[in-house]
Formats: structure tokens, C-alpha cells, sequence
């Protein structure tokens, strides 16, 4: 139909079906074969021919001021498109984790917003699964694998699990001298799905008898409850960075590699596995990697 409606508006600005037929690199059989269908669409005649000119009907006349606005509004609307591809603009939505938003993704917005004013950032903190498509997300920031096959993965850095407690709890508690005697301990549990478990990883993969304690649904929460003094928790490195360089938390069992699921896990970037991806989707997963990594990429 569009290109019918340039062939029309061609012929009427042009006055010729051949001078239309040199402009598109066309047969004249071509252009008068659509013209023709355009009619017949229609039902209507648009434009009277012999063989040396074109004339516009009444019809025509008063269809060719709505063609013309069809035309120029589908090419304003390729012009915006062909930009989008071109520049970062225009809405990002981002989904991650409140533990991981918080920690790492939040305090990189601001320069990324200084390299790219024109992006505008939406951002989801929640723990729940989310679907790309469905929720209208652009980036879903997330551990585990991907079980979709219409979306990419991008890693952005391994969770690098290990334990730690707060000074008090430490030494209030029962001295912890193995991973034996977590079993004495208060334990402080991430209660996401299949994440309950602490393993103890090495030569051969061990599950943990912890100590009774504590379970919260966000590793936030955790952290708080390391802080307020309630025990030991399995928690990633990226999420107490901080407060164990400040004092106020201490790694504990530092000589062993624990993980709250069987295989070792990391951080992902993920978005939609299309032949052109957005230059606001690439821009924003390429900073965070060369920030988390501290590299250029």
C-alpha cells in the first residue's frame, strides 16, 4: 500500500508516469500496475490518462492531500527509527535484583547518565521473575541461566559467595574453627528458591548441617541482619563490599569456597536476542562491564 501511495504521489508531482518510473528505477508498466490496484483498492478513479499527460480527478485531487500526509509522516517516522539506531536515546527500562541494584547498579547511574543525557532510565528493583517481553524490560539484570533461548546473556561478574558475621556476633558466639561448626551457629539464610543451601566447594562438593537462625527473601536483608549482630550468612561479595572494608563486618572461614547452590554462580546482564540491538541496550551493558570490570571492553 505505501508504495503504491508514493507511485501515486510521484505521478501527481511529477506529472508523468515515466519521469515517476526514472525516479524509483522502475518499468512505467510497474508504476501503472499499482496505480491501477491503488484504484481498485479504492474503488474509485484517481487519475485520468492518455498518452501524453496525467490529470488528477475530484477524487484524486482530495486523495492525494491524505497520501501526501501518509508519505511524509511514514518517513518522519523512519528519520526518528534510523536515529534511535544510531544515537542512545529515549526510555531504558531495567530490571535487577534490590540487592544487587542497590550495591552495584545505582551508584553507576549517575555517569552513565553524564555520557548519554539523552537515555532515560527506568529502574525495577525487585526479587521477583520477570518476563522481558511481558513487563516491557529492556535489560532483566539476574544470577542463574538462562532458560530461554530468545534471550542473551551477558556476565558481568561472578558472585564470589563467602561468609562473614559483625565483630559482636563473633565474639558473642561459639568459636567457629571449621565449617563443622556452622551446625553451632546462628545462621542467617537467603530464602530464595534453591538458594536455602550453603555448600561447602572444593575436591568434592559438601552440604552444610548450618545452625538454626534466620531466613530473608533479599540479600539486603541479610546484610542488615549481619549488621544488627543475628548471625553468620552466605552472602555475595559485591553486596558487603563496604561494610567489610569499613570494620564493620568480618569475613570468617576466608581459607574456604562456599556457594548457596551446587555449582558456582555469576551476575548477568540480559535482553532480548534480536538481529539489531538498541544502541541505549548496548551502551548501557557495555559501561556496566567496563565499570564491574574495571576495564574497557
Amino acid at each position: 500500500m505505501i508504495k503504491r501511495l508514493q507511485y501515486f504521489n510521484a505521478v501527481v508531482e511529477t506529472g508523468s508516469i515515466s519521469e515517476t518510473s526514472r525516479v524509483f528505477d522502475v518499468q512505467p508498466s510497474s508504476v501503472s500496475r499499482q496505480l491501477a490496484a491503488l484504484e481498485k483498492e479504492l474503488g474509485v478513479r484517481l487519475i485520468n490518462r492518455n498518452t501524453r499527460t496525467v490529470s488528477l480527478t475530484e477524487a484524486g485531487q482530495t486523495f492525494y492531500s491524505f497520501s501526501q500526509h501518509i508519505v511524509a509522516s511514514l518517513d518522519e517516522a523512519r528519520r526518528t527509527i534510523n536515529e534511535l539506531q544510531e544515537i542512545p536515546k529515549g526510555k531504558l527500562v531495567v530490571s535487577s535484583t534490590v540487592g544487587y541494584g542497590e550495591a552495584v547498579v545505582l551508584p553507576l547511574i549517575n555517569e552513565f547518565r553524564q555520557r548519554y543525557p539523552d537515555v532515560e532510565i527506568r529502574l525495577e528493583l525487585s526479587e521477583r521473575v520477570t518476563d522481558l517481553i511481558e513487563d516491557n524490560i529492556d535489560v532483566a539484570i539476574r544470577s542463574g541461566e538462562l532458560a530461554d533461548s530468545s534471550l542473551v546473556a551477558r556476565k558481568l561478574q561472578d558472585n564470589d559467595f563467602i561468609l562473614c558475621a559483625s565483630p559482636e556476633y563473633i565474639e558473642a558466639a561459639p568459636e567457629l574453627v571449621s565449617p563443622a561448626t556452622l551446625a553451632e551457629q546462628q545462621c542467617i539464610r537467603y530464602g530464595y528458591a534453591g538458594w536455602q543451601n550453603w555448600y561447602l566447594m572444593g575436591d568434592e562438593l559438601e552440604k552444610l548441617n548450618i545452625g538454626a537462625g534466620l531466613e530473608v527473601n533479599t540479600v539486603n536483608g541479610q546484610k542488615q541482619l549481619l549488621l544488627n549482630h543475628c548471625g553468620i550468612a552466605l552472602i555475595p561479595h559485591w553486596a558487603v563490599a563496604n561494610e567489610l572494608a569499613d570494620g564493620r563486618l568480618k569475613q570468617v572461614l576466608a581459607d574456604h569456597h562456599f556457594s548457596p547452590q551446587a555449582t558456582s554462580t555469576a551476575t548477568y546482564a540480559i535482553y532480548l536476542k534480536r538481529e539489531l540491538v538498541s544502541p541505549k541496550v548496548r551502551v548501557f551493558i557495555d559501561y556496566l562491564v567496563e565499570k564491574i570490570h574495571g576495564k574497557k571492553t
